[in-house]
């Protein structure tokens, strides 16, 4: 019972503290990426803090995973070093006892993770995915910073404007620089202003010139209006029952078997079984040497956890290309990686025993 408890508290600590470091870590690098991504005009401005609130809760599962694998490996490591795992090994205690404690610390996250992956990461995804469509089918002339050049959706078109008061469908000093039908045109204006007729949005430019030239002849030619008239947008149909399989409710996916949705379907299950092999793997890889001063056995574990995450995701685009089925992928890798984590389990007990019988026949001798 000491035993059990005083493994897990330690287990809990270590975990706790890594969970915190990783989540600094990932949380800035997603408001580094946001931000980029809303001064390139991609989303909102003001959608920058939900769109960092779905993307780490669509990745908690991922940083769950690895922060109870760097916990086992590190609390397993220090009992290494301090040589209290020699004591316990003297004391008759294999490693594979230390299978029970880890998973008992362990079963509330990996049930965290079962709840992340298969009804929080869709959710998160969904959203995002609500946010950004919303925010691209905006009007060209609503989409436009201040001050800023702004590239149309279809990309023909490039603006540039100058808000006039709040009003966001009036603005000065229109630039707009069109590329249609190997045409390209320069059209300039004083005042511009937002039109709807029905489901087209217009915009209206007041006391402006266009400069056309036409690129295989070059010829040029030049208009001065009092009042110009163009389409800003053409109409989008909304693509809410297209949504990509990341997006998509596990059930979803169950009932429309495809390639794609199966391959998301390797990815979540995948990333279930994962953080329970990886759990197991992590007591394996924990032995060190309590001679050196470095934590070499730590490095492995980590590059051990970088393949295996990259190796999820090559089995979830095989699946999604139709190369091997879904059973087939979880099996062999998921299977594999555990069979693995019982061998390096088997070989470190056994090698425990045949090194304290050598001790005790030296000792005899």
């Amino acid at each position: 019972m000491l035993f059990d408890s005083s493994t897990r508290s330690e287990l809990a600590r270590s975990f706790g503290v890594t969970l915190v470091v990783i989540l600094t870590i990932v949380l800035t690098s997603i408001l580094i990426r946001t931000l980029g991504q809303a001064a390139g005009g991609n989303v909102a401005p003001q959608d920058v803090v939900l769109l960092m609130g779905y993307a780490s809760i669509s990745h908690l599962a991922t940083m769950l995973i690895l922060s109870l694998f760097v916990a086992v490996v590190a609390t397993l490591g220090r009992l290494y070093r301090e040589s209290e795992m020699t004591i316990w090994f003297a004391s008759g205690v294999p490693l594979s006892r230390f299978v029970r404690p880890v998973l008992r610390m362990a079963w509330p996250v990996l049930l965290a993770v079962v709840v992340l992956e298969l009804l929080v990461w869709p959710w998160g995804n969904q959203n995002s995915a609500e946010l950004r469509d919303r925010y691209q089918k905006r009007g060209d002339l609503s989409r436009v910073a201040p001050g800023q050049f702004q590239t149309s959706r279809d990309g023909s078109r490039v603006f540039f404007i100058e808000r006039d008061g709040d009003d966001a469908t009036v603005g000065r000093n229109v630039f707009i620089l069109a590329n249609q039908n190997d045409r390209e045109s320069v059209t300039t204006s004083a005042r511009g202003r937002i039109e709807i007729e029905g489901d087209d949005r217009f915009l209206v430019l007041d006391h402006g010139q266009r400069n056309e030239t036409q690129l295989k002849t070059g010829e040029k030619s030049l208009a001065r209006f009092e009042r110009y008239q163009v389409m800003t947008d053409a109409p989008v149909a909304s693509n809410a029952s297209q949504l990509p399989p990341k997006a998509m409710a596990t059930l979803d996916l169950l009932r429309a078997p495809t390639a794609k949705n199966q391959g998301e379907l390797a990815w979540r299950f995948g990333m279930i079984l994962g953080g329970i092999n990886m759990a197991l793997l992590g007591i394996g890889l924990s032995a060190s040497n309590p001679r050196r001063a470095s934590n070499w056995n730590l490095l492995f574990a980590l590059l051990a956890f970088i393949v295996y995450f990259n190796l999820i995701n090559l089995s979830q685009n095989w699946v999604g290309n139709g190369r091997v089925g879904l059973p087939r992928a979880l099996v062999g890798l998921h299977g594999g990686a555990l069979l693995l984590a019982l061998a390096a389990i088997w070989l470190r007990d056994n090698g425990n025993r045949f090194c304290l019988r050598r001790r005790a026949k030296e000792t005899a001798a």
